[in-house]
């Protein structure tokens, strides 16, 4: 009977420890599935997102390769007039009574670049003589797309081109005003320079009319005891020469009018000439009385 006991006993024990085996391995296996499920989910989510990368990456690319190339607005003129047949008859009897014909200075490409220069001397012989000198000089500028547009540059050469005419080096009694009514801006500077020759009147106007800048240096004296003569009518003169100057550039574009092109814009953007002075053409007052007198 004791044996019978202990065989019970026994029996119990085995069935105890079967369980205690498969709630053991029941625990393992519930733990196991969250960490199944979490490495499944973070699979899922890495691919997503490795996709969306892609897209991303792609439409970055995209959107790269399909952005447009610099452009420019081109410019309004595409040339410029003979500066030698910008001003009329009249005028230039008014301005350079004695000159016979205007000198033609050298460029390298008429329809950037062009200038022209009339010298008259009034001689009187022994009752002194009266000395003119008159330039005019046309600088166009073509639109460019690493400096900028022609009428940028043309503005910027326009006022280097005053701020050069207010540097002249002895210059006297300087005044510099705007001029109105005359293209897109325009001013006018005098001064007065005293030289061995005599005593000179110096006017000089600058203009831009779009990416046109025009540069007109008029001079006057009075040589051998002549009277010099008056600053303000010099500067009238040379006001109403730079207004002529001014439609003639428009004319040679279409006929538009002067700051309001009608001409269509160029369709090309080349490359913009160099904003050097175009006054090459020209000598200081003192040197072309020197030559005259």
């Amino acid at each position: 009977m004791q044996r019978a006991v202990k065989r019970d006993e026994h029996d119990r024990r085995d069935q105890r420890e079967q369980r205690a085996r498969g709630l053991r391995r029941a625990v393992v296996c519930a733990a196991a599935v969250p960490v199944m499920l979490i490495a499944a989910g973070c699979s899922s989510d890495s691919g997503s997102g490795d996709k969306a990368a892609d897209d991303g990456s792609t439409k970055s690319s995209a959107s790269s390769s399909a952005s447009p190339s610099p452009t420019v607005q081109a410019a309004a003129y595409k040339s410029i007039p003979d500066a030698c047949k910008v001003l009329g008859k009249k005028t230039l009897e008014d301005l350079a009574p004695k000159a016979k014909s205007g000198k033609k200075g050298s460029s390298d490409d008429a329809s950037t670049r062009g200038s022209c220069s009339w010298s008259s001397l009034d001689n009187n012989g022994v009752k002194g003589s009266q000395f003119r000198w008159l330039n005019v000089s046309l600088l166009r500028f073509e639109s460019d797309v690493t400096r900028g547009s022609g009428e940028k540059l043309a503005q910027g050469y326009f006022e280097t081109q005053v701020q050069d005419a207010k540097s002249v080096s002895g210059a006297k009694s300087l005044k510099s005003e705007p001029v109105a009514g005359v293209g897109d801006q325009a001013t006018a500077v005098r001064y007065d320079l005293k030289k061995k020759e005599g005593s000179f009147k110096q006017e000089t106007v600058v203009a831009r009319v779009e990416n046109v800048v025009v540069t007109l240096d008029y001079n006057g004296a009075g040589l051998a005891g002549e009277k010099t003569p008056s600053a303000d009518t010099l500067n009238k003169l040379a006001q109403k020469a730079i207004k002529e100057v001014v439609a003639a550039v428009a004319e040679a574009n279409d006929g538009g009018s002067a700051g309001t092109p009608s001409s269509a814009p160029s369709k090309s953007a080349s490359k913009s000439p160099s904003g050097s002075s175009s006054k090459a053409a020209s000598s200081s007052p003192s040197k072309s009385a020197a030559k005259k007198s």
